[in-house]
């Protein structure tokens, strides 16, 4: 099996038979597009919430219901609930972020295993993992109370 040496800028290297980074390369790659199938999933449900939400509250502004204490809690608790879907937003952006973080991961096993074939572009390593560790931080969950980048 041939191995190949990973070569880094700030310490010994460690060999890798490229069978394994090519193995590894595939499982990042899966883990990527299971991940995009994950948001897919997500913009569903949250677009089907909202809609009911919206049927919701159309069905409590109808003029023949009325007003009460009790309908004025119920219209509260509904905007709340569409506040509670920011996690939708924080979802979607910690899944691109580690998107990311696996695509890097990926091109720079590929290049430093595998090398560059003859008249073969390089990966894009620059640009491609996100400079911030935490894209998303959030310590409850009401209307601005998370940190967005």
């Amino acid at each position: 099996m041939q191995s190949s040496t990973l070569n880094t800028p700030d310490g010994p290297a460690a060999q890798v038979p490229v069978m394994v980074a090519a193995e590894l390369q595939d499982s990042l790659l899966m883990a990527m597009h299971d991940l995009h199938r994950l948001e897919g999933l997500l913009n569903h449900a949250t677009e089907n919430l909202l809609a009911r939400f919206g049927e919701a509250n159309a069905s409590l502004t109808d003029e023949l219901i009325g007003a009460s204490a009790e309908l004025a809690d119920l219209r509260t608790a509904l905007r709340s609930a569409v506040t509670e879907l920011q996690f939708h937003d924080m979802a979607t952006q910690l899944i691109i972020h580690t998107t990311k973080v696996l695509q890097g991961c990926a091109f720079r096993l590929a290049a430093e295993t595998m090398g560059q074939e003859e008249g073969e572009d390089a990966a894009p390593l620059e640009g491609v993992v996100p400079d911030r560790p935490n894209p998303v931080t959030q310590s409850e969950m009401e209307a601005g109370s998370i940190e967005l980048f």
